[in-house]
């Protein structure tokens, strides 16, 4: 071969490999651009929720286009207490109020944005029926996102389970009415008319929230139903009456030593979720009325707090979180549920498992349930906060 065609042929194998790689260069540099683009918009999406803004303070807002963030026919694990529509609720509008802070918005809830960030985790919520709403409402907004074959639910008391497996992640719900150990803790027979609390055993729960990367905690309506609550004492299981505030605080404080000696804070979060409130008596929003939540429509406007939210109780919760070494999370959804006195189950739900019959649908003074939330409702906005907290959060 010539010396001229040589040079002709290794410029023109040059020239193609040059060529790639300046094209893989590029893609490099525009992945790499790219990414930096989307960690910044990332960090300024975490200044425009969170700098300077309470998202706790705010009012709601009529807006049928953007809520509900699910429809309850869509939901396939919704259970028959919460289901208003379907029980025979006439209005629907309770579902189309969206939640507004005063100094910013709540982002949109993205289904799968969170499961990439719950991808190989465990999220749990652990209380009572009003968490167990919590949680139904959370695997609601989740699972539109997941095909049928890769999503799943399991009951294995005291826990329900529900597993998205494409992302290795489950939502959880653990029943510990008192978060502390009692004798209310089988998850279905747990009406029990004489109850009993060991304020200070909490290892039989304990052991299944080991490990778990996210807990969310909420205990206070078991603890309302009388002025006093009965103890189980050690070491001979005497049993004293202890004031219901003094015996959450014991308890609570007993919730806070197992936290700082289990939980890593560096590979775990952990939530605790404020009161929710009851409107058991109308007179509290609309003076000289003797009825409750029923035929409510719309949510109270200007500055209200029910009788039923114990500001000592809060306080007691706000105290421990304080004294405690790892950092746990208070999501405050008492007052902006406060306003919500339409948003309620009413006489469109079950006792001991039934539909209320019609002649008890004639007494909503005895029979509707001014405690617990229809859904889609009201704890969607709970989990639109924690939501928040679990994408945006450093």
């Amino acid at each position: 071969m010539k010396v001229g065609s040589s040079k002709l042929y290794g410029l023109l194998i040059f020239i193609p490999l040059a060529l790639a790689s300046l094209l893989l260069g590029l893609q490099l540099y525009l992945i790499i651009q790219r990414n930096a683009s989307i960690k910044l918009n990332r960090e300024l999406e975490y200044e425009w929720v969170f700098n300077g803004c309470d998202v706790f303070s705010g009012r709601w807002e009529l807006d049928p286009g953007s809520h509900p963030l699910f429809r309850e026919e869509s939901c396939p694990y919704l259970t028959q207490p919460v289901t208003c529509q379907k029980n025979g609720r006439p209005d629907s509008l309770y579902q189309n109020w969206k939640w507004r802070p005063r100094d910013c918005e709540l982002p949109r809830f993205d289904p799968l944005r969170l499961l990439e960030k719950l991808r190989g985790k465990r999220l749990m919520f652990v209380g009572d029926s009003l968490q167990r709403t919590q949680w139904e409402s959370m695997v609601c907004l989740l699972q539109s996102a997941i095909p049928d074959h890769q999503k799943s639910m399991d009951k294995i008391p005291p826990m329900r389970i529900f597993t998205a497996k494409k992302f290795n992640a489950s939502i959880e719900f653990y029943w510990a009415p008192f978060i502390v150990e009692s004798n209310a803790d089988h998850a279905t027979k747990h009406r029990v008319k004489y109850k009993l609390v060991n304020l200070q055993s909490i290892d039989k729960h304990g052991r299944h929230w080991k490990g778990i990367d996210i807990l969310v905690f909420d205990s206070y309506v078991w603890w309302m139903s009388n002025p006093t609550i009965n103890v189980s004492v050690a070491p001979y299981d005497q049993v004293q009456e202890y004031s219901a505030p003094n015996a959450y605080r014991v308890a609570l404080n007993t919730w806070a030593q197992w936290v700082d000696s289990h939980i890593d804070p560096h590979n775990q979060k952990v939530f605790f979720m404020s009161l929710s409130p009851t409107h058991l008596w109308s007179w509290e929003w609309r003076a000289g009325s003797s009825g409750n939540c029923y035929n409510e429509t719309h949510p109270i406007q200007g500055s209200y707090l029910g009788v039923g939210s114990s500001t000592e109780m809060m306080d007691i919760v706000v105290n421990t979180l304080r004294s405690m070494n790892v950092g746990v999370t208070y999501i405050k959804i008492t007052q902006l549920s406060e306003y919500r006195k339409d948003a309620h189950t009413s006489l469109y739900t079950e006792r001991a498992g039934k539909l209320l019959t019609a002649e008890q649908r004639s007494e909503p003074n005895t029979y509707a349930d001014c405690i617990h939330w229809c859904l889609p409702g009201v704890p969607d906005t709970w989990n639109e906060i924690l939501y928040t907290y679990l994408v945006y959060h450093k």
